[in-house]
């Protein structure tokens, strides 16, 4: 998908274009597009049922004849049956991994990607309106243009590109919440705005009319947009491999981030259980990628590097069997894809199995000579293994031929039922079956296991039943979650949460040159010292007061400095100025919201984002022209809140949605020996 340009007269950073980017193109024919086309199309008659549901299950309770209660019942047998279906199809859609992979992956095991949470349209024009008209005094038709682009950016982000520019996309109306909320979201009143989000696994709607579920499921998104830029990776080279593994650790940092911020979000796929599964899985995909980085190069065919191998494998598959086990508990195990389940069996026992082949060709492939280092290797053997069969040393193990043998082909055997194991787990998913190419590389590991078996065995021998003991895991690059940057609050002043009067209107008389107050603060400057018998306080100038404007000049972003410039030459005629007073007010209590889940109303009370009401105001700057609504609490002299970058904050400016890029750092490379095994 390629990302839609249309011009709206903003520049960009350079300033030599105009244009404002848009999400993907909605209508374009992608496999990705089509599968979020029926998604949406799936979320729609899921609430369909639901409702349909819930008009039955409320006529049941109504209706004392039996005869309509007969029908009723039979009514919502078929609608439970319909749910079922609709909800399979739904688990269908987030099996469909085979969408998110690259297109020329011929080599690789696939990786699972999170599908995009769905959401209304809506329109932010006429409430925003009203609310500048009533609380701020403004016209609000004078601010069509600021609110047009700003419900632009949340319709683009309905459809973000699959790269680093889509989830630039989403920073940036991330980055325009926090203002948003403490313009137009006030505690002691409702916008009428409701903000409607879909379960990305279940398909169930759920509607709020504050901006905490908003916050959390852009979050969501962020996520799951860099672990499908992390599947679409091309896994055959180092730099994509890097790019996975990246993608993946910042997926996971982001699902931290919204687990920690956002406890109280009523979704089942932001529960704090359901995202501390996902972000297991994010880290040990990562983990897997950077398996497949240290091995690209080849591994060298000597006895360190096998063993190293195989304690990185084995860390492979412990972290799997983690997320395998998160996955298999209540109530995760009820809505998860069984596909995902399944794939993470399937890789925990395939991983194992190749850990057990490293120490098997390690064991069966080199002997201990003369010139090797007695010392390492035993140490090396010790740090493999955390018991050992009776008897035995590692000493032993490594000097005696028999010794060597015995345990390397136990080695051998548990590689062999692991993979049939990885094979029999991958029949029994029909969703894993479309999969071909895992199937292949399931096949080719076991062929791989039952050579090295059939090379080292002897029809003379006994059939030894010895078990090889358990690999410890070890890495030298885990996976780390790529923690975001936290949210700046926003300023305190004006803003939803505080009242005050309407602007009105003070003549100031100078008597001797002498205003009778002084002022003090930064942006807005107040009041203080008033002589209750100047003029300005007989024409209403009261202590305390905040000044807004000297004239026709805007001044609520004016420091000191500035506005005793405007007011110093002001002749006996005096001037006209502008002020507001703070009104007192109740301590706001957390709002309770109405939510809607499942056509049925619940309540909860969303504290999700603390911010610090005691953050300084911006530095005084001067103003030429009546700043545009949006822009107020600006720092730098563009038409834009300040932005927030997840995960870290780009304050070099840009544009109003432009080029707040989130970085992260990328992993480390290896060194790896050139000669391969």
């Amino acid at each position: 998908m390629t990302d839609t340009l249309l011009p709206n007269g903003i520049k960009d950073s350079r300033g030599d274009s105009t244009y404002f980017k848009k999400g993907c193109n909605p209508f374009a024919q992608t496999g990705r597009s089509k599968l979020q086309n029926k998604r949406a199309s799936l979320n729609q008659q899921i609430i369909k049922q639901m409702r349909m549901r819930a008009g039955a299950e409320n006529l049941l309770k109504a209706t004392s004849n039996n005869k309509v209660k007969e029908m009723v019942l039979l009514e919502l047998s078929y609608v439970n049956a319909n749910l079922q279906l609709l909800m399979g199809q739904l688990e269908g859609l987030n099996s469909s991994v085979e969408v998110y992979q690259n297109t020329q992956e011929t080599a690789n095991i696939p990786l699972i990607a999170l599908g995009l949470k769905e959401t209304k349209e809506i329109d932010f024009s006429t409430p925003f309106k009203d609310f500048i008209l009533e609380h701020y005094s403004e016209d609000g038709n004078s601010f069509e243009d600021e609110i047009a682009d700003l419900m632009d950016l949340r319709q683009a982000c309905r459809t973000p590109s699959r790269n680093e520019a889509g989830v630039e996309l989403l920073a940036k109306y991330y980055s325009h919440l926090p203002l948003m909320e403490s313009r137009f979201f006030s505690p002691n009143r409702q916008t009428g705005i409701f903000f409607t989000w879909y379960d990305s696994f279940t398909g169930v709607p759920l509607c709020q009319q504050n901006l905490s579920l908003e916050k959390a499921s852009i979050l969501f998104n962020m996520a799951a947009l860099y672990s499908q830029i992390g599947t679409r990776s091309d896994r055959q080279t180092i730099a994509g491999l890097e790019e996975a593994i990246s993608s993946f650790q910042k997926a996971a940092g982001i699902l931290n981030h919204l687990k920690e911020t956002f406890t109280h979000t009523p979704s089942y796929d932001m529960s704090p259980a359901m995202l501390s599964m996902l972000i297991r899985m994010m880290l040990a995909q990562a983990q897997e990628c950077l398996f497949e980085k240290t091995a690209l190069p080849g591994i060298r065919n000597q006895f360190y590097s096998l063993m190293k191998m195989a304690q990185e494998a084995a860390k492979v598959s412990e972290t799997y069997d983690h997320v395998h086990q998160s996955m298999i508990q209540t109530p995760i195990k009820d809505n998860v894809p069984l596909f995902w389940s399944t794939m993470s069996q399937v890789k925990t026992n395939h991983y194992r199995s190749m850990a057990h082949y490293f120490v098997a060709s390690a064991l069966l492939d080199h002997q201990l000579g003369p010139s090797d280092d007695e010392d390492q290797q035993e140490k090396t053997l010790s740090q493999v293994y955390d018991r050992l069969p009776e008897g035995r040393s590692p000493l032993d193990i490594l000097k005696k031929k028999d010794e060597r043998e015995r345990i390397g082909k136990a080695h051998i055997r548990r590689a062999i039922l692991g993979h049939e194991e990885a094979l029999r787990i991958y029949s029994l998913c029909h969703h894993l079956n479309k999969l071909e190419i895992l199937e292949d590389i399931l096949k080719a590991s076991n062929q791989r296991s039952l050579k090295k078996f059939s090379e080292n065995e002897s029809e003379e021998e006994f059939t030894d039943y010895m078990e090889a003991p358990d690999i410890i895991s070890k890495t030298e690059h885990k996976a780390e979650m790529e923690v975001p940057a936290t949210t700046k609050g926003p300023l305190s002043f004006f803003s939803a949460k505080q009242r005050w009067t309407a602007p009105r209107t003070v003549r100031l008389c100078p008597e001797d040159r002498d205003l009778g107050f002084t002022l003090k603060g930064e942006s807005p400057v107040q009041v203080v010292s008033l002589d209750p018998l100047c003029p300005a306080a007989a024409d209403g100038l009261k202590e305390g007061d905040y000044i807004v404007a000297v004239s026709d000049t805007d001044c609520k972003w004016l420091g000191v400095s500035e506005v005793m410039r405007l007011l110093k030459d002001v002749n006996e005629e005096g001037i006209d100025i502008q002020v507001v007073s703070l009104m007192d007010s109740n301590p706001p209590m957390p709002t309770k919201s109405a939510t809607f889940c499942g056509n049925l109303p619940k309540t909860y009370s969303m504290i999700c984002l603390a911010y610090d009401d005691d953050d300084k105001n911006p530095k005084a700057r001067k103003v030429t022209k009546k700043s545009s609504f949006l822009s107020w609490g600006l720092k730098n002299k563009l038409k834009s809140a300040s932005t927030l970058s997840l995960p870290t904050a780009d304050q070099s400016g840009g544009l109003p949605w432009n080029k707040p890029c989130p970085t992260f750092p990328s992993s480390s490379s290896y060194n790896n020996d050139s000669a391969l095994y």
